[in-house]
Formats: C-alpha cells, structure tokens, sequence
C-alpha cells in the first residue's frame, strides 16, 4: 500500500461532530481532496473497508483525500434519533465550513478540490452561495450524479421519488422521529427528521429556498461563483440522478465553467453506469475516476472563470 489512512473527529460548535478519514500518499502530488456524500448514505461510497473506491485510488495517485462523514453518518454522531435532529441549513452553513477547515489545516494548504456524489452536491453548492468566501479555497469540483428538482417521469420516478422519498419516508419520519434508512434497506445510513424534511421540499419545489430565512440560491448563483465545475450523470440512473434533472441543476447553479457528462457506452465508456457504481464498480476505476482526476488537474492553478467549458 503506498499510502496510510488516520481517523480524525471534528467538532461541530452547535453539536455533534464530523469523522473524516484521511488518506495520505507517500509522495504528495497537487491539491488535496474532499469528499463529500449524498442523503441517506456516508463516505463509504467513496472507499471501501478491502482498500477499493475513489478514494485510495486517488491517493495511489498521489493526492491526499479527505473523506467525510457528515454528523449522524457513519461514525460521526450523534446518530439521528426521535430528538436528535440537524437541519439541512446546519449542515450547509457548519458542517461545510468545518470540513474545508479541516482540510486545509491538516494539509497545510490554501485550496483544494472537492467532490460530492449526489445530494452532496447540493449541499456544497448551497454552501458556495450562502459561504462565498469558502470559492477562494476551492480550485475545482466534480459532482457525480448531482441534482435537486427531480423533474423526469418514469416508473423508476415515480417509485422512488414519488412514492417512496416524498411519500413513505415522510410517514416513517413522523413515527420514529428520524428516517430509519438503514432498518428499511433504503440507504445505508439514516437521516436527521429536519434534514430529510428540508430535502424533500427542495426535490419538489421549483425555488431553491431556505425553509427557515427564505434565502434564494438560485439568485445568488446567477450572479457566477461555483468553481469549475465537472457534472457527471449515469446514462443508466433513471431517477436518482438523471441527466436530464444533473443539466436542470447545472442550470440552478448559474453561470460557472463546466463540463457536463453521461457516463456510459454511447461516450466510450464499458458500461451504462447508474447512481451508485458510477463510484463503486469496478470498470469506473478506468472509466470515471480518470476523468475526475484529469477534471481536477487542469484546474489546479484556474481563476475563477463563467466561461462554460462545453
């Protein structure tokens, strides 16, 4: 192995704490890297407990990645119980801020760059637009799957947006006080009532607005900001990230440079890749990770730009 990997918690000043795994190459080349994951799920999708996923194989590229767990996931508490609850906005505002600083601190750099599956997205790009100050650390980014309205209609839609998010979770939430993602083999970890409740309205809502101040990301995005940005979407992801709904949120984050992608055999990629094994099979080790990297290498040194990269 020619890295090492350390454990490390970070407090949260309004409670709780975030876990971030740290991998560590032996000889350390560009920026390092932050990653961030989706609802109900933890940074696992990132590395896995054998050595394999995005995360080890960026730091045998010489990268440092730090992987973060956001607080109630994975070993990071508290876990979401009737009672224990962060709200989305927390999560944007304190989590976000935190894990850049730490970041930074522990790599004793100024900027780096950051990549977030699904959900996770949104959560940094809300952060970007609440936090302006944190774009001047971030060289780049590379969202997998990423949107917020979920427009498409489709059976796979209607199951699990329509049925399952917006109307089964919503009812198991008010029974247990938290979503019980884990018990019902919907996600592999469990979310906080307030977050989950937050998320649903911005799924479904057209404006892209705080609940509890009314601030409007979309407005402020239009103004330009999001660093260059590369948006991956699965040709195969039906629901969950469809490239339709991934251009829809390319479109809320205002004018940013970017690149837009469809993962699969139509691009030259082996296979038509989904919401979650764009991260976690095997065959994205040559197909996708090398286009993330690549995405982030020729950006270690931009400014800040609006220029679209089509």
């Amino acid at each position: 192995m020619d890295y090492q990997s350390s454990q490390h918690r970070i407090p949260i000043a309004t409670g709780g704490e975030l876990n971030l795994i740290r991998f560590q190459p032996e000889r350390i080349h560009g920026l390092p890297i932050l990653c961030w994951h989706g609802a109900i799920e933890s940074g696992r999708i990132f590395h896995s407990r054998s050595g394999k996923g995005m995360a080890p194989w960026l730091a045998r590229q010489g990268h440092e990645v730090m992987v973060i767990d956001q607080r109630g996931r994975g070993s990071a508490s508290p876990r979401p119980a009737r009672g224990v609850s962060f709200s989305q906005r927390e999560v944007v505002i304190d989590e976000v801020a935190a894990a850049l600083a730490a970041c930074l601190n522990l790599s004793g750099q100024s900027r780096c760059h950051v990549m977030a599956h699904s959900w996770g997205g949104v959560l940094i790009a809300a952060h970007l637009a609440r936090v302006p100050g944190s774009r001047e650390c971030i060289a780049s980014q590379v969202y997998f799957g990423t949107k917020r309205r979920v427009r498409v209609q489709n059976p796979s839609k209607w199951l699990y947006i329509d049925l399952i998010w917006k109307g089964l979770a919503p009812l198991a939430r008010h029974l247990c006080g938290y979503l019980p993602a884990r018990s019902l083999r919907w996600g592999s970890d469990d979310e906080y009532a307030a977050s989950h409740a937050e998320s649903v309205a911005w799924v479904r809502e057209t404006a892209w607005r705080d609940p509890e101040d009314d601030f409007d990301y979309v407005a402020v995005l239009a103004q330009g900001g999001l660093p260059p940005t590369l948006h991956l979407a699965g040709h195969r992801d039906r629901a969950l990230g469809h490239p339709r709904d991934v251009a829809r949120f390319v479109e809320d984050c205002g004018p940013h440079r970017h690149a837009l992608r469809v993962l699969g055999r139509e691009n030259g990629q082996r296979r038509d890749y989904g919401h979650l094994d764009m991260l976690t099979h095997p065959d994205a080790v040559e197909d996708v990770y090398p286009q993330a990297l690549a995405w982030c290498q020729a950006h270690q040194d931009d400014a800040f730009s609006v220029e679209e990269d089509t």
